[in-house]
């Protein structure tokens, strides 16, 4: 089963663009990632899912339910944290976890007193006097006190110090292990390669990669710092080039071979070949165009 199924999914604010024919498949179970920089349609797409925006063509399902149909009895399955999350003014913390827990007609009394204990919230203070990171850790709790099946994440570790995040983390996978699909929106491709099996990417609305982080991460590119030598000339393949000090840097996809014997007709001090990492790669992506790359294994 699909815990998310969009076909051809498109919203547009008046004459701007939102998301564009976007197709999106999750399976359940899974922990995915969801990349791209601010404005390319994350929380659009987000929010468009959880029928919290109507979406001008296309259709998608939540957990085998209709966005527009169903939407209630999704919203009572799945736990959302927005990017931005924003509670009644004058509210105590305890309030909050309260009416969120009322919401979906669930006792979440000994989860919500655990994860706030995980965090370091303070349940007595009035959501007025929390700080940015403190309205994110309510936002969280709120999101993941009644044990949802599917979990959507969007931004979720801005304002969160590194403790807090590793705690954060440590909190995810341990719903992951118990079942729970994680989706998870982010711009730090650092996350997402540490903690997602399955990613997809998006451009200005399009998606224009999915597959596994694996294989998202597999290129024939490499890495090349030379000190020393200087840039190689004649070939193809070579991109990004960055001098550095003492030499160069920079990303080579051809055939390696003629690559070592031109770096050879010069004195080399040292040399290094290595795989490029996954923000290299994602600007890669970027680079390469819009045409969407469907390498997932599914």
């Amino acid at each position: 089963m699909k815990a998310i199924r969009a076909n051809g999914l498109t919203k547009y604010y008046g004459n701007s663009r939102g998301i564009v024919e976007l197709d999106l498949n999750v399976n359940e179970g899974d922990f995915f990632g969801f990349i791209g920089p601010n404005g390319a349609g994350k929380s659009t797409t987000i929010r468009t899912l959880l029928g919290l925006l109507r979406q001008d063509s296309g259709s998608a399902e939540i957990l085998g339910m209709d966005i527009e149909k169903d939407k209630t009895r999704i919203l009572k399955e799945v736990g959302y944290l927005p990017s931005e999350a924003v509670f009644y003014s004058g509210m105590r913390v305890r309030d909050v976890l309260l009416l969120s827990a009322n919401l979906r007609q669930k006792d979440c009394r000994q989860a919500a007193g655990e994860l706030c204990e995980r965090l370091h919230l303070d349940t007595s203070k009035k959501v007025d006097e929390l700080s940015f990171g403190n309205r994110k850790k309510l936002g969280i709790v709120c999101a993941l006190q009644h044990n949802p099946r599917l979990c959507v994440m969007d931004e979720p570790t801005s304002g969160l110090d590194p403790l807090m995040q590793r705690e954060f983390f440590r909190i995810l996978r341990e719903r992951h292990s118990q079942g729970a699909t994680l989706f998870l929106s982010s711009h730090v491709l650092s996350e997402i390669q540490r903690n997602c099996s399955h990613a997809a990417i998006i451009r200005e609305g399009r998606i224009i990669a999915a597959g596994s982080v694996e294989e998202l991460s597999k290129t024939t590119a490499r890495r090349i710092v030379v000190h020393g030598g200087v840039p190689p000339a004649g070939l193809t393949g070579i991109r990004d080039l960055r001098e550095i000090e003492g030499g160069v840097s920079f990303l080579y996809s051809g055939d390696i071979n003629p690559l070592l014997r031109e770096l050879t007709r010069h004195p080399i001090q040292d040399l290094s070949i290595n795989e490029p990492d996954l923000e290299e790669i994602f600007l890669h992506y970027y680079k390469e165009g819009s045409e969407n790359h469907d390498i997932s294994e599914a």
